[in-house]
């Protein structure tokens, strides 16, 4: 888990400890955990025949993946897909250019 070991682990979990408090990490667990239940449920809802993917993926399989997450972020933040415009006319511009 990015070459962190146990000792690494426990002095962060101290340090989160004393910064935000016994009161508080509950609270901060739960979110968490909500969150990566949350984006395994999008991940698998997005994927082709709700398939788990496999860890040692190619980018190459990646894409389609990463294109549904796009068109899900463009469909909830408008903002979006102005700048995916903006970013297909630059590619458009790079490949004349070319």
């Amino acid at each position: 888990m990015f070459g962190l070991g146990a000792p690494e682990l426990i002095i962060i979990g101290i340090i989160v400890l004393f910064i935000f408090g016994a009161k508080r990490l509950p609270e901060i667990g739960k979110g968490l955990g909500g969150a990566l239940r949350e984006f395994r449920k999008v991940k698998q809802d997005i994927s082709p025949n709700g398939e788990k993917e496999a860890v040692g993926e190619k980018k190459e399989e990646k894409k389609p993946l990463e294109n549904e997450l796009a068109k899900k972020a463009v469909e909830k933040v408008p903002v979006l897909k102005k700048g995916l415009e903006i970013k297909k006319r630059a590619e458009k511009i790079k490949k004349i250019l070319k």
